[in-house]
């Protein structure tokens, strides 16, 4: 039987609490349900935010800074801390993880074919790749997009079966839920919805950047594949196990 291949994408706010610091909790939670899947002959990789948020949590900022050169500052303290708590929770269920650390000109270079083989060997030896975007050398996802992008490139160069963008809002609303109490979860959509683009918004967080434009745009960007796009809400229980009844799916 041939394996399936699942992308999934964990943003910042999510991540690390909204800000508090990594959650612990819920990285143990998503791995656990990560191994689930293992054993249902899906294999998965992980790109993962949070890097430039525990950075943050770390040095005792309180606010995002502004200078791209701090945000860059805050990502190579960061990702140490992240990948460390990554490895400590699947070592549990006996397997490996790997920080691949990558640039949107990796992905489009002639020579992403190593970066394919790579992941793929990772794979083969039952280990889970845990992708972020190398932000000391490209600002790209610093600057928008909160890794959705990369994810989508992601998907698409592996050939996956589905993207997955753990997010911390239940999915895609008809409204910004934040300001209309009257929103509406839109359960499924097309990717060619005329309504789509109008459900998105490009507000920004306090860690994280891109709001559901960016994730809509990943959707689209899959969607040139075939990749249907889950989008949906990363605390609730057994999220991961349950993509079809829960968030929204952006199908093609």
């Amino acid at each position: 039987m041939t394996k399936k291949i699942w992308i999934i994408k964990i943003g910042s706010a999510l991540i690390t609490n909204n800000g508090k610091g990594i959650d612990k909790i819920a990285i143990s939670d998503w791995v656990r349900q990560i191994v689930e899947l293992k054993k249902q002959n899906i294999d998965i990789i992980l790109v993962s935010s949070g890097a430039i948020a525990e950075g943050m949590n770390r040095l005792n900022w309180k606010i995002r800074p502004t200078e791209i050169e701090k945000l860059q500052a805050a990502a190579a303290v960061g990702q140490m801390g992240l990948i460390q708590i990554y490895e400590s929770a699947f070592s549990k269920y006996n397997y490996h993880t790997a920080q691949v650390l990558l640039t949107h000109n990796d992905i489009k270079s002639n020579s992403n074919i190593k970066i394919k083989n790579t992941l793929k060997t990772l794979l083969e030896v039952n280990t889970i790749p845990i992708i972020n975007e190398n932000d000391t050398v490209d600002t790209d996802e610093i600057c928008f997009g909160d890794n959705d992008t990369l994810a989508s490139e992601i998907a698409l160069l592996l050939n996956a079966n589905k993207l997955i963008i753990l997010t911390d809002q239940e999915g895609l609303y008809n409204k910004d839920p934040r300001d209309n109490k009257d929103a509406k979860l839109i359960k499924k959509i097309n990717i060619n919805d005329e309504q789509l683009q109008t459900f998105a918004t490009k507000s920004k967080g306090g860690l994280g950047s891109g709001g559901m434009f960016s994730k809509i745009s990943a959707a689209k960007q899959a969607a040139t594949k075939e990749i249907n796009t889950h989008i949906a809400y990363g605390l609730n229980k057994d999220v991961l196990l349950n993509l079809e009844t829960l968030g929204t799916i952006i199908y093609c």
